[in-house]
């Protein structure tokens, strides 16, 4: 089942969770992200740290 859960904060794409799995990430400040900006987001938080 494929259900909207709204809407990327950072780039307004429609989030979803499909079979109970959010296609997505829920930030510390509670921000809604869609995958693709989650990828990006990590990528950036490994090089801060490297």
């Amino acid at each position: 089942m494929r259900e909207l859960v709204g809407q990327c904060q950072q780039c307004g794409n429609a989030v979803y969770c499909d079979d109970g799995f959010l296609n997505g990430m829920i930030l510390e400040n509670g921000a809604l992200i869609c995958s693709d900006c989650a990828d990006e987001h990590n990528e950036s938080n490994e090089r801060k740290y490297r």
